[in-house]
């Protein structure tokens, strides 16, 4: 066929932000991946390129949440597109995230 597996453009981004937050927010938080949903929107028969962002400002909006709650989930949103931009599939992925104990 030539096209891209879909279990693999989803595995390729799948843990990106649970990691991320792992290593910004430290050992005294644990992050789990908690749910994810795919939308394919094309056949991928090319490269595709994903762009994953953890901002200063979110990791301090997970924080400040957690003084007040005992949990948190946050979505994050990673479009797969080719080298002009086309977005190939759409991953959203629900990141739980609590204090150590």
């Amino acid at each position: 066929m030539g096209t891209i597996f879909g279990g693999s453009i989803y595995g390729a981004v799948d843990p990106m932000h649970a990691m991320l937050l792992i290593k910004r927010l430290g050992d005294d938080y644990e992050v789990w991946d908690k749910s994810a949903s795919v939308e394919y929107k094309r056949p991928a028969e090319t490269t595709l390129y994903a762009t994953c962002e953890m901002p200063d400002a979110e990791v301090e909006a997970v924080r400040e949440a957690l003084e007040t709650q005992a949990s948190v989930e946050r979505a994050y949103t990673i479009d797969l597109t080719d080298a002009a931009g086309e977005v190939y599939a759409t991953v959203e992925n629900v990141v739980h995230v609590s204090t150590a104990t």
